[in-house]
């Protein structure tokens, strides 16, 4: 059983990101944190610390509850650790891409929009 293992090879097998790679950059420019301090790849991660990830806009949180240092399998990769990540951070991609799912449609035979439209859908797309 291990007592420490370098945080860019536990982010990289627990599946949070892609590759070691991706994981060790994350580290490098300061989107890893722990305890609101900006860590290195290095850094050796133990048992009940706090991890905090911001990663395509958002600030994940994990409680590492187990060390692995293979990547293994999804469904064994979620029981190393436990997503503390606020509700309200999840549901930001919902409350931001309501409305801009489908493509815009306009009646046959109404040809381009017109600048004075274009501004209009410009300006509704982008408060909503």
């Amino acid at each position: 059983m291990l007592d420490k293992v370098r945080i860019d090879k536990w982010l990289w097998s627990v599946r949070i990101f892609k590759s070691r790679t991706l994981a060790t950059d994350a580290c490098k420019s300061g989107k890893v944190k722990i305890a609101g301090v900006n860590i290195k790849p290095s850094y050796l991660l133990q048992r009940d610390e706090i991890v905090q990830v911001h990663k395509n806009g958002f600030n994940l949180q994990f409680k590492v509850l187990d060390l692995i240092q293979k990547r293994v399998a999804a469904p064994l990769a979620q029981t190393c650790y436990e997503d503390l990540t606020p509700e309200e951070e999840l549901n930001k991609y919902n409350d931001w891409y309501v409305g801009k799912g489908a493509a815009e449609k306009r009646e046959k035979g109404a040809g381009r929009p017109t600048k004075k439209e274009r501004r209009s859908i410009d300006r509704f797309k982008t408060d909503y």
